[in-house]
C-alpha cells in the first residue's frame, strides 16, 4: 500500500510559522536590543520599584519589596 504523502499540511505550516515568529521575536529583544551601557543604578531602583508595586498586593510585601530595592540600589552605588 501507498501513502500519500502531504507535508506538513496547514496546521503543521502554523505550528512551524508561530515558532519562527517566537524565535525571531526573542531574539529581537535579547540580542538586537540588548542594553549597550550597564544600567544605572536609580533606572535599575526605578525598574525593582514598579516591579513591586506590579507583583506584590499586600502593603507589607510591597514595604519589604521596596526596601530591598532600596539596599541593592546602597550596593550599587558604593559598587561606582
Amino acid at each position: 500500500m501507498r501513502r500519500l504523502h502531504r507535508g506538513l499540511g496547514t496546521f503543521g505550516t502554523l505550528v512551524v510559522l508561530a515558532i519562527l515568529v517566537a524565535v525571531g521575536y526573542y531574539l529581537y529583544k535579547n540580542v538586537l536590543m540588548a542594553p549597550q551601557q550597564p544600567v544605572s543604578c536609580k533606572a535599575a531602583l526605578n525598574d525593582c520599584v514598579a516591579n513591586c508595586r506590579k507583583t506584590n498586593t499586600e502593603a507589607p510585601e510591597v514595604q519589604a519589596c521596596q526596601q530591598r530595592c532600596a539596599r541593592t540600589a546602597e550596593e550599587c552605588e558604593s559598587k561606582r
